[in-house]
């Protein structure tokens, strides 16, 4: 088997509530991705982002690990991890440099991100993300890119994007535990936003809704740059819960009924259709009418996108999202869910999947596989970043070997 190294290879790697998800992909010569292997498996030990059995998270990544790599042909060494929970905090900041007069290079924009995220951050939690906004150079603002232009003072604004550090660690161990290392750490509503939203979308202003089984992540984007984040703590697992009660079945089976009969939309089902619903303790099946179910259903809907709608008013970016609502997860595949979230909003709503990549991308083209595509990208994004610098790296190696050369006779 290869190893990532020897055919470029990008591993993703999404820890959720409900599953985990492995997907491979090989970064082609012209930058694209060909996904070239996947693997899934039910989750344990996971809940609402956090790690509450180790052992158990550490087997089903592994069993998911086991099918990607049997597919890929190869043996995955590292992996882009996501990582979510309401413990994900997002602040906007502000950095300034002096250029005077020279001509912007790479140097001062690497220092004015780096004082913009010199904010003190407390030593419980670790920054995920630093990511800019725009930059000002003097009195002109709205600079996307500044390298070339000339000026006395740059200013660069910046999202940062934290995390709990226990919770970072405790995530990174169980991948850990597999023979893995971790490249990065990605915040999984960026990586979802990186496979699902167009850049028309950003430039227009858009907010993800990224629904899982255990939290409901959000990111608003305006003029192209991330402003805000959040995670809700209430997701799909919530609507299980509530059918496993109301009906009186096993969680597992609630867990089929919501994904094969359940509507968000209760105006939407007949009266007349029904299901077979399994009991508890070795009773008999019962009939329940299907109609029931999406009334079960359809309250919990409501209440998750009015916590949604107030996370985004809270940001005071509501009116700035022309593109609308975009929603993705496995929890948003549900029927009715775009209705009930327009009604909610007040504004356009679609619903999304990965966009198409080259390979195998059948087996990926489902909202429940979002977020590990989104970390492909970012991976990809990284490896195309890490070429354009090694260049410039090599050329500083290799003037000081020869300076060093030079004083000890040998040039």
């Amino acid at each position: 088997m290869t190893k990532n190294q020897d055919r470029n290879l990008i591993v993703g790697l999404d820890i959720g509530t409900s599953k985990v998800a492995v997907i491979i992909g090989e970064v082609l010569p012209d930058g694209e991705i060909s996904i070239v292997g996947l693997g899934s498996h039910v989750s344990r030990g996971m809940d609402k982002g956090g790690v509450n059995d180790l052992d158990s998270i550490v087997r089903s990544v592994q069993r998911a690990l086991d099918q990607a790599e049997l597919m890929a042909d190869c043996q995955v060494s590292s992996v882009y991890l996501g990582i979510s929970g309401k413990h994900i905090e997002c602040q906007n900041e502000n950095g300034m440099v002096s250029i005077n007069d020279e001509e912007v290079t790479q140097d001062d924009v690497d220092n004015v991100i780096h004082t913009a995220r010199s904010v003190k951050i407390p030593t419980e939690r670790r920054i995920l993300h630093v990511l800019p906004q725009e930059y000002a150079i003097d009195v002109q603002d709205g600079i996307k890119s500044p390298i070339g232009m000339s000026g006395m003072r740059m200013e660069a604004k910046v999202h940062i994007v934290t995390c709990a550090n226990d919770m970072a660690k405790n995530i990174i161990k169980s991948v850990e535990r597999c023979g893995l290392k971790v490249d990065d750490l990605v915040f999984t509503a960026i990586a979802s936003a990186d496979s699902v939203l167009t850049d028309d979308e950003k430039d227009l202003g858009v907010c993800l809704v990224d629904m899982g089984g255990g939290t409901t992540d959000i990111v608003v984007y305006t003029n192209g740059a991330l402003r805000h984040c959040a995670v809700v703590p209430v997701a799909g697992n919530q609507v299980t819960n509530d059918i496993a009660k109301i009906f009186r079945t096993p969680l597992s089976h609630a867990e089929q009924i919501k994904v094969k009969h359940a509507s968000a939309r209760s105006s939407m089902v007949s009266r007349e259709d029904s299901i077979e619903v399994p009991s508890v303790g070795g009773r008999p099946s019962r009939s329940m009418s299907r109609h029931t179910l999406a009334e079960v259903v359809e309250p919990r809907y409501q209440e998750l996108f009015e916590l949604v709608l107030t996370q985004l008013r809270d940001s005071g970016l509501e009116d700035q999202v022309a593109a609308g609502i975009v929603l993705t997860g496995g929890t948003a595949s549900i029927e009715g869910a775009v209705d009930i979230a327009e009604a909610t909003f007040g504004m356009p709503v679609r619903m999304a999947q990965p966009l198409p990549v080259k390979g195998l991308y059948e087996y990926v083209d489902d909202p429940i596989y979002s977020t590990g595509v989104g970390l492909l990208h970012y991976g990809a994004r990284r490896i195309i970043e890490r070429q354009f610098e090694r260049p410039e790296r090599q050329g500083v190696s290799s003037f000081w070997s020869r300076i060093q050369s030079w004083f000890k006779g040998e040039f």
